[in-house]
């Protein structure tokens, strides 16, 4: 998912938001056609070119065994005939025998942004979770269009996208708003000057889900054994939707609310709650571990040496660089994710101790990592791309400040911020489309749906409502607990019951409720 504010990207993060869409045109139905026949066409060619597989390029950190390849799309499924972009795939084959093997397991970790090309080294780092699934498929990671060497798109200059300090995500007068407003509209026009009009307009999630397809056919696989989540989810229900006889399998962990009046101003506004609510979880378990943190005994307390370290970072930004934006950033990685409790707290836990240098290090953006802050730059521009040209938004800036400021009142942890990083759909450059409307279709097979209850960046209510819109899904839900992305978590109840499903097909008869995974130790 990808959150943060406008111009920070938050690691791994999704999501974002609109109006509700109307019943599709008679025009509309007549493109979706002509992109379903594009599809068709693409996945032919595809099938019958395979993939040409090599050790990987040096730079791309995917040793051997791990090998990878080059999948060729059209830009635009309409005109399937016309430019081609080059998609990066990657894999490593099951570690069990050839009886053993079911086919290929490909995955996308979110965003929309993420690459999934570290999916194979799962298996080369033995990764205890997925041993025996990998005994029984390849491993299937891809770039997404326009993430990392899928033709790669932009929306600013990386270098000025992660310089700090920037402006406090909270407003203070009506002159911060309308600051934060230019900033957001001067980012839609980049994206169009960067990325290009032909480009930018075919950037979307139905658009990936048949880049899917495409891979499914190069891989040489009649149905595809899918693992989506956190924007990954949406990307699944988006493909089962399309495809529904080429599922095979499909897990979707973390579930974007696939509702189109959700996609995607809605899907903010509601994470904004959430994300509330979990920041609270863990404020009170640096309140519990206050032996080991000395942040206070109760939540009320690590609330207030919060709210004061952020007041300290506005008046004179620590280091110089870490302003409330910055500190936004890297404590929003507590809420998304457990493993994240231990680290943050660890930090905010020296700074009040006297040491500044350890905050500076976590929050500061390293102005040398070129590379990555030119992958950063590119996770939100594609983030921002697919979501603003997904859906409408509104472009009321009465209906955002109205919105944002009621949300804020009572949530003001990540309000503001997610505002700001959303608002470039308001004046977005290139038409904006009508989201699919996800459904059960002939030929899918049961899907297994993972959620935990407290999750911040996914609200659970999005995984009952893909369950009850996918006929004969079952869901798997983590009680009381709320890291973003629960299959890889060890988690005995979860776990074994993914093994099953992904290696027999199997469910349960009803759904089922697991108690949490065990909570980090200080």
């Amino acid at each position: 998912m990808a959150l943060g504010s406008a111009g920070v990207l938050v690691t791994a993060t999704l999501i974002a938001g609109a109006v509700a869409a109307p019943a599709a045109s008679a025009d509309s139905r007549q493109g979706q056609d002509r992109e379903a026949r594009g599809a068709a066409i693409a996945a032919a060619r595809a099938a019958e070119a395979g993939i040409d597989w090599q050790d990987c390029p040096a730079d791309w950190g995917l040793a051997k065994p791990i090998q990878c390849g080059w999948v060729s799309v059209p830009l635009d499924y309409a005109d399937p005939y016309g430019k081609q972009i080059k998609l990066a795939v990657d894999r490593i084959g099951n570690t069990g025998t050839p009886q053993e093997r079911q086919g290929a397991l490909v995955y996308n970790p979110g965003g929309p942004g993420g690459s999934g090309l570290r999916f194979p080294a799962r298996v080369t780092s033995k990764n205890p979770v997925w041993a025996n699934v990998a005994k029984a498929y390849d491993f299937v990671g891809f770039d997404p269009r326009g993430v990392g060497h899928s033709a790669p798109i932009s929306c600013m200059d990386p270098q000025e996208y992660v310089k700090a300090p920037k402006m406090d995500p909270v407003p203070d007068s009506e002159a911060d708003k309308l600051a934060q407003r230019k900033l957001a509209r001067e980012y839609a026009d980049g994206c169009l000057d960067r990325t290009g009009r032909a480009m930018l307009q075919q950037m979307t999630t139905p658009n990936t889900a048949r880049d899917l397809d495409v891979i499914r056919a190069a891989l040489g696989e009649k149905k595809i054994n899918y693992l989506g989540v956190s924007y990954g989810t949406y990307l699944g229900a988006v493909y089962g939707t399309l495809f529904p006889g080429h599922v095979r399998r499909m897990v979707v962990d973390s579930v974007v609310n696939p509702d189109r009046d959700n996609i995607w101003y809605e899907a903010n506004l509601n994470q904004d709650i959430a994300f509330e609510g979990r920041w609270k979880d863990w404020e009170d378990w640096v309140a519990k571990n206050d032996a080991a943190f000395h942040l206070g005994t109760t939540r009320d307390a690590v609330q207030a040496k919060w709210l004061q370290l952020r007041a300290t970072a506005k008046k004179n930004p620590i280091g110089g660089v870490v302003g409330p934006a910055e500190l936004l950033a890297f404590f929003q990685s507590a809420p998304y994710y457990d493993s994240s409790w231990v680290p943050v707290a660890t930090v905010f836990s020296k700074y009040v101790a006297g040491d500044t240098q350890a905050l500076v290090d976590a929050a500061a953006p390293d102005m040398s990592d070129i590379a990555g802050n030119i992958s950063s730059e590119n996770g939100n521009a594609v983030y921002t791309a697919v979501e603003c040209t997904d859906a409408k938004w509104p472009t009321s800036w009465r209906k955002w400040d109205r919105d944002n400021t009621r949300l804020n009142a009572q949530y003001p942890f990540l309000t503001w911020s997610n505002a700001w990083m959303n608002l470039p759909c308001a004046t977005w450059p290139v038409k904006q489309q009508t989201p699919v409307n996800v459904r059960t279709g002939k030929g899918l097979p049961p899907v297994l749906i993972v959620q935990s209850t407290r999750d911040a960046a996914t609200p659970y209510e999005g995984a009952v409502e893909l369950h009850q819109r996918f006929q004969g899904s079952r869901l798997i839900t983590e009680k009381d607990a709320g890291s973003h992305g629960v299959t890889g978590l060890v988690n005995p109840c979860i776990n074994d019951r993914v093994d099953t499903y992904l290696l027999t097909g199997r469910v349960d008869r009803t759904d089922v409720t697991c108690g949490p995974h065990a909570t980090p130790k200080p």
